[in-house]
């Protein structure tokens, strides 16, 4: 049913997100163009920055593809509830893998290029794909087990599984489909954002113990665009939680929150990268400056 309250002119708003949703995709193209074409680029930290990239490209259009979706089958529900939390966990595991890369570089500068390989890069992004493939799985299943005899309306813009659960769809007992996803969440983005604060913390009693404030400026500038993205995209999640499980006067911000969610940061990383990122940067001009010439 799209945005709770706000049916008759919630139209309106697919122009900003139809915006929002092609910035995030030809920034996202651009960043993995600029890390193809960029010698200098090929490095681990990009590297991840393009996987990155691919993951919030793959969550950008897959939302663009049901925004505008009006009716849609248990089947293909079930599906999009999967996909939507194996590209979020996804995109919580590159930030792990970029927070230990960080970590290498900063704390054990002299063992990062035996550390960081592009060998390391591969298993890291293999585990991080299986580990988000498999675990989100017991969702749909579970979702798909109830019977769903009240209704056929969703006040949501997607088929995540608090849309459904919480929307009372089904006539079933809904505390094991509560639980399975609270338990999932503590233990997957749980324990990534646990990993990220502890490789933070560590980066930090090291460049407190650094000598030249030069020295330390540069490397928390290194970090600082991956620190206002973590923030984001796990304040906006605990937030969603909170939303959703609380009792709402106006439901609309829950799903509002949720949509934002799919969007923002797709089109957010990129843009931040490119501002905090001297090497990127100029990768992203000089690759700018040849198209113009060739046209």
């Amino acid at each position: 049913m799209g945005f709770p309250g706000i049916h008759s002119w919630q139209h309106w708003l697919s122009l900003p997100l139809a915006l929002l949703y092609l910035l995030a995709l030809g920034a996202n193209i651009l960043i993995l163009i600029t890390i193809y074409q960029e010698a200098s680029l090929h490095q681990p930290m990009y590297h991840f920055l393009g996987i990155l990239a691919v993951v919030d490209k793959g969550l950008a259009s897959y939302f663009g593809l049901w925004f505008s979706s009006k009716a849609i089958s248990l089947p293909e529900l079930f599906a999009q509830m999967y996909a939507i939390h194996c590209f979020v966990t996804m995109e919580s595991g590159i930030f792990v893998c970029m927070a230990i890369d960080r970590y290498v570089a900063i704390c054990r500068p002299l063992r990062y290029p035996s550390i960081v390989t592009d060998s390391f890069v591969i298993k890291a992004t293999m585990f991080m794909a299986v580990r988000n493939c498999l675990s989100p799985i017991s969702v749909p299943i579970l979702a798909a087990q109830k019977n769903y005899c009240l209704h056929n309306q969703i006040e949501h813009s997607l088929c995540s599984n608090l849309g459904v659960t919480i929307t009372s769809l089904s006539c079933d007992d809904r505390k094991i489909n509560s639980i399975n996803q609270i338990f999932l969440a503590w233990l997957i983005m749980g324990s990534d954002l646990g990993l990220i604060i502890v490789s933070y913390v560590l980066i930090l009693q090291s460049v407190l113990k650094l000598n030249s404030k030069e020295a330390a400026s540069k490397a928390l500038n290194t970090c600082t665009s991956h620190l206002i993205l973590i923030l984001f995209f796990y304040t906006v999640i605990v937030v969603i939680s909170i939303t959703h499980t609380g009792v709402m006067k106006l439901p609309l911000i829950p799903v509002l929150l949720n949509v934002l969610h799919n969007v923002i940061p797709p089109a957010l990383n990129p843009m931040v990268y490119s501002l905090k990122n001297k090497e990127l940067r100029q990768g992203l001009c000089k690759l700018l400056r040849l198209s113009i010439k060739s046209n």
